[in-house]
């Protein structure tokens, strides 16, 4: 998994050059940020299991139609797969924000999620919507701390991006 300092040093060094003023700039963004990053996935850790269950009501009541017969979350255990799955999104959304790199999102979330999903007719644009939902309740409960929310947005857009489908 890789850092944003990792991440920065490894392109510089591939081109060969030394880090400059932009460079310089993104490292003391991301060290200035970096209490407040740990605090909001301390505060969303203690707080996931609630997290989840809202984010689950407010899609589920959104779009009734996915626990119908024949949705994505109909039978108990799609429901309780769909939960499992945004608390994976969640968790990895926190490990993203310490690390200030996505790429930890790649390797462990979105390789082969878009494949497996329709392999097994889960569709994804409701999942979509639910990532972005995961994303108002945290931000809403960090900015509630008072804790800086300015990295926030950040994991949760990248995962909607890659899965960049809002069919139902």
């Amino acid at each position: 998994m890789q850092d944003a300092i990792t991440t920065l040093i490894k392109n510089y060094d591939s081109t060969g050059r030394y880090l400059d003023g932009v460079a310089i700039d993104r490292l003391k963004s991301y060290f200035e940020t970096g209490t407040a990053r740990v605090q909001a996935a301390a505060l969303i850790n203690g707080q996931a299991a609630a997290v989840v269950k809202e984010a689950g009501s407010t899609l589920f009541s959104d779009q009734p139609e996915l626990i119908r017969p024949g949705g994505s979350a109909y039978t108990t255990r799609r429901y309780a797969a769909c939960l499992r799955d945004m608390d994976y999104y969640l968790r990895y959304a926190t490990y993203s924000w310490v690390a200030g790199d996505t790429d930890v999102l790649d390797e462990r979330v979105l390789a082969g999620l878009r494949e497996t999903y329709n392999s097994l007719n889960v569709a994804i644009g409701p999942t979509v919507i639910g990532i972005g939902i995961l994303k108002e309740i945290v931000k809403a409960k960090v900015a509630e701390a008072g804790i800086e929310t300015s990295f926030i947005d950040e994991p949760f857009d990248h995962m909607i991006r890659e899965l960049g489908e809002k069919d139902i």
